[in-house]
């Protein structure tokens, strides 16, 4: 390897350390650590008492409100896995369609491998759902697959909109409506508060993860073509 070629390699590591890169750093590491501690309460402590808070202020909610139960289960269709599988193929064709290639393929990666990385975590804590949920759903409970992988959809959306300089409250909405899917599942019981807030955690980590092995793998790709 050339002394160039390392030089590039090496500026191209530096280039890595701006602000934007400490942010992205420090969300990581408080959505793993958030993540971690959430394991060890539900399944160390075995402690309810956040859950029971939670389903709490849902029933508070409710109270009076039962058309509520229908806006509920309206939002929580948008990260369902039908409207999910929908997405991955038909959000990264329209992408595709429209001459974005690196954003298609970013888009298919961040719902496909969420949704497998979240199937994959609820195979190993392998709890069950609530008893008391206010609509059947199927499969195990922790980490919210509604939540982990809407996070990864729409902030995988979010950061394109910002990244791109296009409607940053647009980006901002995107994922306070993930934020609100993942809400839903507590008020509909089909999911513990803990499920949730770690699927939120869960989603972040994929989505970072995997925006910056894209980001280094396109970057050596310039490298290379370079050289």
């Amino acid at each position: 390897m050339s002394r160039k070629s390392v030089t590039d390699r090496l500026l191209t590591l530096l280039s890595f350390l701006t602000l934007e890169v400490l942010v992205v750093g420090g969300t990581f590491i408080a959505s793993l650590l958030l993540f971690f501690y959430l394991t060890r309460v539900v399944f160390v402590a075995h402690s309810a008492q956040f859950d029971d808070w939670g389903f709490r202020q849902m029933e508070d909610l409710r109270a009076g409100r039962l058309w509520l139960d229908l806006v509920a289960s309206g939002i929580t269709f948008f990260g369902s896995a039908p409207f999910l599988v929908g997405a991955a193929i038909l959000g990264p064709g329209i992408l595709r369609w429209l001459g974005r290639k690196r954003e298609a393929l970013e888009v298919f990666l961040a719902v496909a491998g969420a949704a497998l990385f979240n199937q994959l975590l609820k195979t190993h804590y392998h709890r069950v759902r609530p008893s008391s949920a206010l609509l059947y759903q199927a499969g195990l409970s922790f980490p919210s697959g509604h939540a982990m992988i809407g996070v990864a959809l729409y902030g995988c959306l979010a950061w394109l909109l910002w990244r791109h300089g296009r409607h940053p409250a647009w980006a901002i909405l995107l994922v306070a409506w993930a934020v609100l899917i993942g809400f839903t599942r507590v008020y509909l019981h089909v999911h513990y508060p803990t499920d949730v807030v770690a699927g939120f955690a869960a989603g972040l980590l994929w989505l970072i993860l995997l925006r910056t092995a894209l980001r280094l793998w396109w970057r050596e790709s310039r490298l290379r073509i370079k050289n």
